[in-house]
């Protein structure tokens, strides 16, 4: 199992920033992605940023410019740094890692886990 602690929800004025946290632990092969999706009231769940293990990272169009997702393979972190917020960036932020695991001598490639999500208020 792996489990992803996250850090850094809050509220924030319209035009400010704020920088989101996550760290995996627990029992995995290697990272293949790590990344963050948010979910506003009454839409999907949708992927905002996320980097992979070569070090690329795609975007939301939403976010482009003014979002930068970056990753510490050290510490098995993904960080969400978010800047010129919106009112329309309101929502919860999960944390998503996609790894290769071994359990009981199975090999799996590409289990997803998530976050328990923080919430993120943008006011105008």
């Amino acid at each position: 199992q792996v489990q992803l602690a996250e850090s850094g929800g809050g509220l924030v004025q319209a035009g400010g920033s704020l920088r989101l946290s996550c760290a995996a632990s627990g029992s995995f092969l290697e990272i293949n992605a790590m990344g963050w999706y948010r979910q506003a009231p009454g839409k999907q769940r949708e992927l905002v940023a996320r980097v992979h293990s070569d070090g690329s990272a795609e975007y939301a169009e939403s976010g482009k410019g003014r979002f930068d997702v970056s990753r510490d393979s050290a510490k098995n972190a993904v960080y969400l740094q978010m800047n010129s917020l919106k009112p329309e960036d309101s929502a919860v932020y999960y944390c998503y890692v996609d790894v290769d695991t071994l359990d009981s001598g199975i090999f799996s490639r590409g289990d997803h886990f998530w976050g328990q999500g923080t919430q993120v208020t943008v006011s105008s």
